[in-house]
């Protein structure tokens, strides 16, 4: 896989399931360098039969599918170029899709009211003069923002407090009446008015963001997330909250009362119980490293939740919840680099669906049918049927990159030098070699490499690199002690897990070539990677990318710095130093490029840039690139044009610093 072949890697949505369990339908999507933007449309998949899939839409970008309860129409959310994604109907069958709503500011999610007349969804309402609700008033012309909360800003969004996010409800139009037409001017110039939407009714309101919405069974009562306790400025915690669908009550919280929760997920059962996901972020709401969500239920309304799942030995971060059968619900347990299909019983027993190794990315259900997108070591996502014989693949929308050319990886466990497992994968070229090393690690740290297609190591092994990753302490995926070690000493264990499975890594796989080493990470990649570097002088070149790098700067200038650095570096002036790489950026002999996104509010920018102007005052090799319109997210979801220009400037440092003798790009 070359930077060039990125308009090949192809994502696939959550599946939605026909009633009648026939077919499903997904979003498949990729990024288009000639768009400059991320496009794709639905699919229709057969699940038996020899049909084969077929696009379904023609839209620029349509996404999350849902089939209404009776499988007539399929809800989604369609976005024009340059324009926030609109919620609109189609004939389950095919025909003209049929706009919803008009939000200034978009749509981000929906759900079907079980009676399938109505949809409820959330956006985001814009103040008054802000975000082009009034013609010719530019962001620069806006009136000025006056800011009495620590939490104000989100990356890749913006400031917040000014668009709240609530739920709306608005009836289903008829996608079988005649189109709606646009009158002409009368002789005498009146023009009789124009067809509008249906005007959607707010659910919820106030100075906080609703959002996650299920409607129960009997479509009476909508559950949505939201933190709206006094404290919520200062700690993580968020609540369940209940509203009726009439109007006749406020919404009612469902589960403050009984934990210090931070909510995930939420979705009723197909029998009533009220299942959600959540963190348990401790007494002062602000212990949130390595905590693992663990699915909870609450059996009738006003009940106590009840914990189905061991946080210790299931996280459910990345999952949603799906009914699936009368008393349980499917999820994805994050468990050593898969995520795995898991039942969940009422009772709290569980099921494994998929193996250790499969990514299951979503999953829809229609009776017993079970139909999971999912990724592995051969494709970057693809539609499959989950039944007791295991995972029949039924899509293959990663041919054309495979035909494009990707490497297999091999998983490996090193013993560190403590005795300490490390898990993990090499990418390497398909010859004999000697090939240089590219040691990678991760961001998070709270998070894992996976053996799924990764296009990072594809990219760079097909460019001759030999390509390590790992998941040291500090990681998900492998337990919360196995998560909390670095908390509050990052740089120690995790320092000495990367190092380690480098070496183990160079020793037992054939064809690397230990004596030539690069370093890179993005994210707290960024971080271990300029940690490392100041502490160990074997490679020939780092990239430290929208790295975490100045602790003692992050509080006040990232949109997570009212916790992330206190609870990850404490607060201790000494103790922040002794974990910090501006800290100890002198020590840094190793030439280093320094990448960053200028809209970045995880990591900002600042960061990387007294970074790199200590690496020039000391007199280290450095350069300095910044990606215009970016944020934290650039190498998964930025413009593909600047995603194919990172992998360009990336290789080029590294032919440039660690050449590969034997060939090129």
């Amino acid at each position: 896989m070359k930077a060039a072949d990125l308009d090949l890697l192809t994502g696939v949505s959550r599946p939605t399931v026909h009633p009648g369990g026939a077919r499903a339908v997904v979003s498949v999507t990729h990024p288009s360098v000639t768009a400059d933007a991320a496009v794709g449309q639905l699919w229709n998949i057969p699940l038996s039969g020899h049909a084969a899939p077929r696009r379904l839409t023609r839209g620029f970008r349509d996404t999350a599918p849902r089939f209404s309860p009776d499988g007539r129409l399929i809800a989604f959310l369609r976005s024009a170029p340059k324009a926030p994604p609109q919620l609109y109907v189609v004939d389950a069958a095919g025909g003209e899709p049929v706009v919803v709503t008009d939000r200034t500011l978009g749509v981000t999610e929906f759900a079907w009211a079980p009676d399938g007349r109505s949809l409820a969804f959330v956006s985001r309402e814009p103040e008054q003069g802000r975000y082009g609700t009034v013609d010719g008033i530019a962001p620069d012309a806006e009136r000025p923002r006056r800011i009495d909360t620590v939490k104000y800003q989100q990356n890749g969004l913006g400031y917040i407090t000014d668009r709240r996010a609530h739920v709306y409800v608005v009836p289903v139009p008829d996608v079988w009446a005649a189109p709606a037409i646009s009158p002409v001017a009368e002789p005498d110039g009146s023009v009789a008015p124009a067809p509008t939407l249906a005007a959607p009714r707010a659910l919820t309101s106030g100075d906080w963001d609703d959002t996650t919405i299920a409607f129960s069974p009997d479509g009476r009562t909508l559950a949505f997330v939201s933190a709206r306790h006094e404290s919520r400025d200062h700690d993580l915690r968020s609540s369940v909250f209940l509203v009726p669908l009439d109007g006749s009550g406020d919404p009612v919280d469902a589960t403050g009362e009984h934990g210090s929760f931070s909510i995930v997920a939420v979705a009723y059962g197909l029998n009533g119980v009220l299942y959600f996901s959540a963190q348990d972020v401790g007494e002062n709401g602000r212990d949130f490293v390595a905590r693992n969500t663990a699915l909870y239920a609450i059996d009738r309304p006003g009940s106590a939740p009840r914990l189905l799942t061991d946080p210790e030995a299931v996280d459910l971060t990345e999952s949603e919840i799906v009914a699936y059968r009368d008393d349980s619900a499917l999820v994805t347990d994050r468990s050593r680099g898969a995520l795995v299909l898991t039942e969940i019983n009422a009772d709290g027993s569980m099921r494994r669906l998929t193996d250790a190794a499969t990514v299951v990315n979503g999953v829809g259900t229609a009776g017993g049918t079970i139909v999971a997108s999912i990724a592995n070591a051969a494709t970057a996502g693809d539609v499959a049927v989950v039944d007791d014989d295991g995972v029949r693949t039924l899509t293959d929308f990663s041919r054309e990159l495979r035909a494009a050319g990707i490497i297999a990886p091999r998983e490996l466990t090193v013993e560190g030098r403590d005795g300490y497992p490390i898990h993990g994968w090499v990418v390497a070229p398909q010859d004999a070699g000697p090939h240089p090393v590219l040691l990678n690690i991760h961001g998070g740290p709270f998070a894992a490499y996976t053996g799924a297609l990764f296009d990072e190591a594809q990219v760079y092994a097909a460019a001759g690199y030999a390509v390590v990753m790992c998941n040291p302490r500090g990681s998900a995926g492998y337990g919360q002690k196995h998560g909390r070690s670095i908390r509050q000493r990052m740089g120690t264990v995790d320092l000495d897990d990367v190092l380690d499975f480098l070496d183990g890594a160079c020793a037992d796989v054939a064809g690397l070539d230990a004596e030539r080493v690069g370093i890179m990470g993005g994210s707290y990649g960024g971080y271990l990677t300029a940690w490392t570097i100041a502490h160990d002088h074997r490679f020939a070149a780092a990239i430290v990318e929208r790295g975490f790098l100045d602790p003692a700067a992050f509080m006040g200038t990232s949109d997570i710095g009212s916790f992330f650095s206190d609870e990850y570096t404490g607060t201790d002036p000494a103790l922040i130093a002794a974990q910090s790489p501006q800290a100890v950026v002198d020590r840094v002999e190793t030439p280093t490029l320094v990448m960053h996104s200028a809209n970045d509010l995880r990591c900002p920018l600042g960061q990387a840039e007294r970074y790199y102007a200590a690496l020039q005052r000391n007199g280290v090799e450095a350069e300095l690139v910044i990606f215009p319109g970016e944020d934290h997210e650039l190498s998964r979801s930025g413009r593909p044009r600047h995603r194919r220009e990172r992998f360009e400037i990336i290789l080029d440092w590294w032919q440039r610093h660690l050449p590969v003798r034997a060939g090129g790009r």
